[in-house]
C-alpha cells in the first residue's frame, strides 16, 4: 500500500524508546503528576479511514459561503480583486515558494531581484525615496512607523486618528506600552480626523501624527491641512494608505509624508482568511538607515553586471536585540512577489484603470442605493468604501442579504457602540452593474 506520509510501526516506536533512554510511552509523561492527568477516554468519534474523512471534510467545506458564488460588497481592510492567473504560476515555481533569507546573494539573486522590483513599485506609488521589503501587514507597518517616529524625534506622544482602521490602532497600542509611549486618539469629525482637536492636542511631546487615507470610513483625508499642523512644531507625518487607491490619487509623498505604510494585499494576494498578508514601508532618505526589515539594494560585481544584495541591515535587529530599534527582521518575500507580479500584469495604465473602477462603481452603488432610500452617512469624497445607515442590527441585516445571495459590508458597532446601525460597504472591480443593481435593491428593501 502507498502511504502519503510514513506510518510509525511497533518496531520503530520501540527503537526511538531506546534511543532516548525510555522503557514505554508512559514513562514520557512520568513528570505531571497523575492527580492532574485526565483519566478515561476523550469524547471523539472513532477515527474514519482517509477517503471517508476526505469526504466528511469536503462536506463540512461546501457549507461555507465563499465569495467564488456569493457577491461581496464587504472590505474593512480586506478586498476582493482581479489576481492575475499569473501570479499563482509564479509564486508557486520552488525557487520562489520554499526560499526564506536571501543572506548568499551569489545564489539568491532571483528572490533578491524580486523584492528589489517590490520596493520599486512601491516608491513610484507613495511617492516616497525608498521602501523596505515587506513587512507581515499594514498594522504592524504603522505601528513600526509609530516607533520609528518616537525614538527618531525622542518623544513619547504619539497622535493617531480614530478613522485609522481599529486593528491597526489596537496593535499600535500594544507596541506602545513596551516602549512606554502615550497614544491620544483624535476624534473624527464629519466622517474624517478632527483638525480642531488635532490642533488642540499637538503639543511640544509630539513624536508624529497618524492617519489614514482613504481612512476607515473610505473617506479622503485632508492631506495638505494635516502635514501643516504635523510639521509646526517637527514631528513626524505617518501615512497609511491602500496602495491600489494611489494609483488614482495625489501619493502622500506628495503632501510631504515623512513615512508612508499600508497593506499591499489589493495587488496579487486573495482574502484568504484574512491573511497572511503583506505590509510595506516606505519613507524618505533621512530615515533608511532606521528602517525596520530588509532592504535590498542594487549594485555591480567585479566584472560590471548589475546585482543585488540585502544592504543597510541593522545588525543589532539581529544578534544585540537589547539595541534594537524594532523586534522585526523578517518580512513576507512570498507575499511581496505576489504584489510584484501582480503590478507587473496589470501595468501602470492598468492599476489606475482598476484604481477608477473602484471610485465609478462605488460611486454607482451610492446612487442606486440613494434611489432605494437608504441613507449615506456622509457625502465626503471616498474611493472605494461608504458607510451606510440600516436602521438597525447590521448583523441581522446581513443574514438577511446572505439569504439573498449577497455578503453584506462590515458592522460598524463591532468596534464602536455609537456607530451602531451603521455598515461599511466596499465595492471594487470585480463587482458587475447587475450585482450592484440588485443588492441596493434588496438592502433598500431591508432598510
Amino acid at each position: 500500500m502507498n502511504h502519503r506520509y510514513l506510518p510509525m510501526t511497533d518496531v520503530d516506536q520501540k527503537e526511538m524508546l531506546e534511543t532516548i533512554g525510555a522503557q514505554s510511552i508512559e514513562d514520557l509523561f512520568s513528570d505531571i503528576p497523575k492527580e492532574i492527568r485526565f483519566k478515561g477516554e476523550m469524547k471523539l468519534k472513532e477515527a474514519l479511514k482517509e477517503p471517508e474523512l476526505i469526504s466528511y471534510f469536503k462536506g463540512l467545506a461546501g457549507k461555507n459561503v465563499s465569495m467564488k458564488q456569493t457577491p461581496s460588497f464587504l472590505g474593512a481592510g480586506v478586498y476582493e480583486h482581479y489576481i492575475p492567473s499569473i501570479v499563482d504560476h509564479v509564486i508557486s515555481r520552488s525557487e520562489f515558494y520554499t526560499a526564506y533569507t536571501p543572506y548568499q546573494p551569489e545564489i539568491s539573486q532571483g528572490e533578491l531581484q524580486a523584492i528589489f522590483e517590490f520596493q520599486t513599485m512601491i516608491c513610484e506609488l507613495t511617492g516616497m525615496d525608498l521602501a523596505n521589503s515587506s513587512m507581515y501587514d499594514g498594522p504592524t507597518a504603522l505601528a513600526e512607523a509609530a516607533m520609528l517616529s518616537a525614538g527618531q524625534t525622542k518623544k513619547k506622544t504619539i497622535l493617531v486618528s480614530k478613522a485609522v482602521h481599529p486593528e491597526a490602532r489596537a496593535v499600535l497600542l500594544t507596541n506602545a506600552i513596551g516602549q512606554r509611549l502615550n497614544v491620544i486618539e483624535i476624534d473624527t469629525d464629519k466622517g474624517v480626523t478632527n483638525l480642531k482637536q488635532l490642533q488642540e492636542l499637538y503639543g511640544d511631546d509630539t513624536a508624529c501624527v497618524v492617519v489614514q487615507h482613504p481612512n476607515f470610513y473610505g473617506n479622503l483625508e485632508p492631506l495638505k491641512e494635516l502635514e501643516t499642523i504635523t510639521h509646526s512644531n517637527k514631528a513626524m507625518f505617518v501615512v497609511s494608505s491602500n496602495p491600489l487607491a494611489l494609483g488614482l490619487l495625489k501619493p502622500p509623498g506628495e503632501f510631504g509624508a515623512d513615512i508612508v505604510v499600508g497593506d499591499a494585499q489589493p495587488f496579487g494576494i486573495a482574502t484568504q482568511f484574512g491573511g497572511p498578508h503583506c505590509g510595506y514601508f516606505a519613507t524618505t532618505k533621512k530615515l533608511m538607515r532606521k528602517v525596520p526589515g530588509r532592504l535590498v539594494g542594487q549594485t555591480t560585481d567585479d566584472h560590471g553586471q548589475r546585482g543585488f544584495v540585502l544592504t543597510l541591515q541593522a545588525r543589532e535587529q539581529h544578534i544585540r536585540r537589547e539595541k534594537a530599534t524594532s523586534n522585526i527582521c523578517s518580512n513576507q518575500a512570498l507575499n511581496a512577489l505576489a504584489a510584484s507580479v501582480a503590478m507587473s500584469a496589470i501595468g501602470k495604465k492598468g492599476v489606475k484603470e482598476m484604481a477608477y473602477q473602484n471610485v465609478q462603481k462605488a460611486a454607482y452603488l451610492k446612487q442606486k442605493l440613494k434611489e432605494h432610500g437608504v441613507e449615506i452617512v456622509s457625502e465626503q469624497p471616498t474611493f472605494n468604501e461608504f458607510v451606510v445607515d440600516v436602521k438597525g442590527p447590521v448583523s441581522q441585516v446581513n443574514e438577511l442579504l446572505l439569504e439573498k445571495g449577497f455578503i453584506g459590508g462590515y458592522d460598524l458597532g463591532r468596534d464602536d457602540d455609537l456607530l451602531s446601525g451603521q455598515m461599511l460597504l466596499a465595492v471594487t472591480e470585480v463587482r458587475t452593474k447587475a450585482e450592484i443593481d440588485t443588492f441596493a435593491k434588496e438592502l433598500g428593501a431591508l432598510v
